[in-house]
């Protein structure tokens, strides 16, 4: 294990803290499915003593529901599945009545109420984003409405306005999501009240980031989580080459300017060709247990993606 970063109160995350995650290869894949299905776009959520999985089951032909799983504080990656899933099915009518994947969990102070935008969709194009509200029972979910709250209605996301992620500051919920279209995937922003999660504006801006400049991320930019720390907002995401796609980060304060981790990609595909996250990497959301900071991934192998975990000690 490398040694830890010291971080201290209110100074910013150095970029090095970010630089060295180590995949827990005696237990990966944490979450996994028998191919060709896939078990992905997973989130975690900690709770007091229980770390909450929430996640997408792909089954064949594309079709996705959500699913819950726990695991205690002290062993994130000794999962129990929750009997009742699947937690969530596509609806009977509305922008998803054909998947529901990418859920990502958060506690809204406002009403004290717990909310999960998530990415459904019909057969055809495109991916949307919607909202879910539960009151601390994360195998029990209820659609705010059968509308899309981040519709695909721009050209930069005619094909996808979703994967969202999601971060509280004040009364401001930050979301970034992924914008789709027949050009390279960018990550877009919008935000919304505490008071009112479903009246979702979009930043003007839009799209926000489309890569580093460098040739790893070059190809595209997408599925990317957001992570707060003393003055910086954290952007951990996809980025490809036209080939590869692995994780890189980058931190802003103000969603205009991004300042790249000098040491991206801050994650790469596992380089044995047999390992299970061999071929690519996405959905690298970053959270924190007893000063160790966790990252929850998708690993791709053989056209396959599963959920994955790896860690970074730091200390306070």
């Amino acid at each position: 294990m490398s040694a830890s970063i010291k971080l201290k109160k209110n100074v910013p995350i150095p970029f090095e803290a970010f630089a060295g995650f180590e995949r827990l290869e005696r237990i990966n894949p944490i979450i996994a499915c028998e191919p060709p299905e896939w078990a992905a776009a997973a989130h975690a959520f900690v709770m007091d003593d229980t770390v909450h999985y929430l996640w997408g089951r792909r089954r064949k032909d594309n079709y996705w529901t959500l699913m819950h799983s726990t695991a205690p504080v002290g062993d994130p990656a000794q999962i129990a599945h929750d009997p009742r899933n699947p937690i969530l099915l596509p609806s009977s009518e509305g922008f998803d009545d054909y998947t529901v994947e990418y859920p990502f969990p958060f506690w809204n102070p406002a009403d004290r109420r717990f909310y999960v935008y998530y990415l459904g969709r019909r057969q055809k194009l495109p991916k949307q984003t919607g909202l879910l509200v539960g009151d601390g029972d994360f195998g029990m979910w209820t659609r705010v409405c059968h509308a899309p709250v981040i519709a695909a209605a721009n050209a930069y996301e005619r094909q996808g306005s979703s994967h969202p992620s999601v971060a509280i500051a004040g009364d401001t919920i930050h979301i970034i999501y992924t914008g789709e279209s027949a050009e390279p995937p960018t990550i877009c922003r919008a935000t919304a009240r505490t008071g009112d999660p479903a009246t979702v504006i979009k930043d003007p801006a839009n799209p926000v980031f489309t890569g580093s400049g460098q040739a790893w991320d070059s190809w595209g930019v997408r599925e990317a989580e957001i992570f707060i720390g003393p003055q910086y907002f954290h952007i951990f995401y996809g980025g490809s080459d036209g080939e590869v796609w692995r994780i890189g980060h980058v931190r802003t304060r103000d969603f205009r300017t991004f300042e790249p981790n000098p040491h991206n990609p801050i994650f790469t595909p596992s380089p044995d060709p047999n390992a299970w996250d061999c071929d690519g990497l996405l959905t690298p959301q970053v959270f924190e247990i007893d000063n160790r900071y966790f990252m929850l991934y998708a690993g791709l192998k053989d056209g396959a993606w599963q959920t994955g975990l790896a860690a970074k000690h730091v200390g306070k």
